[in-house]
């Protein structure tokens, strides 16, 4: 298993905005489509402004594949638009667990 980390830095004053944009018009296309929600967050301390959310995939070649199909769906592409006007940056980045991690 591999988990995906995308953390999204959002405009400040935007993180209900954002969450309530996400919630109403892309959750339901994200997690039918992509599956595995690890987990979705906002940050408090540290680096503000940020959403951090991550997803597991059972290898690369699926995570390429559900993307793609996410990309194609009309629900993900009409709520786009939406979401990137409260978004500065993005990153994602791709998780191995170690031997040990509980998530393998």
């Amino acid at each position: 298993m591999i988990v995906e980390q995308r953390t999204y830095t959002i405009k400040p004053g935007t993180t209900q905005a954002y969450l309530k944009t996400y919630e109403e018009q892309g959750m339901e296309a994200q997690l039918e489509i992509l599956g595995n929600m690890v987990g979705y967050f906002y940050t408090e301390i540290g680096p503000l402004n940020q959403i951090v959310h991550m997803w597991g995939y059972e290898n690369f070649e699926e995570r390429t594949k559900r993307r793609a199909a996410l990309f194609q769906d009309p629900r993900w592409q009409k709520m786009l638009p939406n979401l990137r006007e409260h978004m500065v940056s993005q990153e994602s980045k791709i998780l191995l667990p170690t031997s040990f991690s509980p998530i393998r």
